[in-house]
């Protein structure tokens, strides 16, 4: 795969799943997250295991600027930018009434304002390519709603609103924008939850078991790949029949 693709949030999760399989595919890859020095051990490693060009950036996605620098280090370093991969979150959960006034700003302002800001910094270099991905991972949550999670589920929500958009504005000109919507996956953060809760999310999945983050990397790829080169706006949800 020859393209240029940046992957917020790539350090760890979802995220380096993500650029490890992009990577794998021989994509040039730019690891970005809020540290600096992370990123670029990972991109070191990326570049090592799969002999692809690789940059690694610190970036704070809720920052313009910040978003701006990041898209610039990856114009400056390959001339290009061909598929950005919107993947960094945060969640800050609690029930509406006891939820803060921060904790609802941190989210939206981490999740779909830098949704904005990324998608944005990416579209001048695309625009001139006449050519780009923008690929966002939104949740589940934000297509049925989650108790605890309102703000959560606002700002997915959000990112699968924009896309469309997004598409809409930017499809003539050759710009594809999509949307990966997880269910609950095999991660740090969900093996953290007390047992008894994550045996009652798993009878809730068809399929009885969590995802993995292999699969979202996999769909990912396809998306990043001229495999999907007539697809545009969509919602894939990867949930294990959670919705439905």
């Amino acid at each position: 795969m020859d393209k240029v693709i940046i992957v917020t949030g790539s350090s760890r999760g979802i995220g380096l799943a993500i650029a490890e399989g992009l990577a794998a595919a021989g994509a040039t890859i730019v690891v970005s997250s809020t540290k600096e020095e992370k990123s670029k051990e990972v991109a070191t490693r990326l570049a090592a295991e799969y002999g692809v060009k690789t940059l690694g950036v610190g970036v704070d996605v809720s920052d313009e600027a910040s978003v701006k620098a990041m898209v610039d280090a990856t114009m400056a370093a390959f001339g290009r930018v061909d598929v950005l991969v919107n993947n960094a979150g945060i969640t800050r959960d609690n029930l509406l009434l006891r939820m803060s006034a921060e904790d609802w700003q941190s989210v939206i302002t981490t999740n779909l304002n830098s949704v904005f800001y990324c998608s944005k910094a990416v579209l001048r270099p695309m625009l001139k390519q006449r050519a780009g991905r923008i690929i966002t991972i939104s949740s589940v949550v934000g297509q049925m709603g989650n108790p605890g999670q309102a703000n959560y589920a606002a700002s997915k929500a959000g990112a699968i609103a924009f896309t469309k958009s997004l598409a809409k504005e930017y499809g003539p000109k050759g710009i594809l924008a999509n949307v990966v919507a997880p269910g609950f996956i095999e991660t740090d953060m969900i093996e953290s939850l007390p047992e008894q809760y994550l045996n009652t999310i798993i009878e809730s999945v068809p399929l009885r078991r969590l995802g993995q983050v292999s699969d979202i990397a996999n769909l990912v790829s396809f998306l990043a790949s001229d495999q999907s080169q007539y697809m545009t706006g969509q919602v894939l949800t990867i949930d294990g029949g959670l919705l439905m």
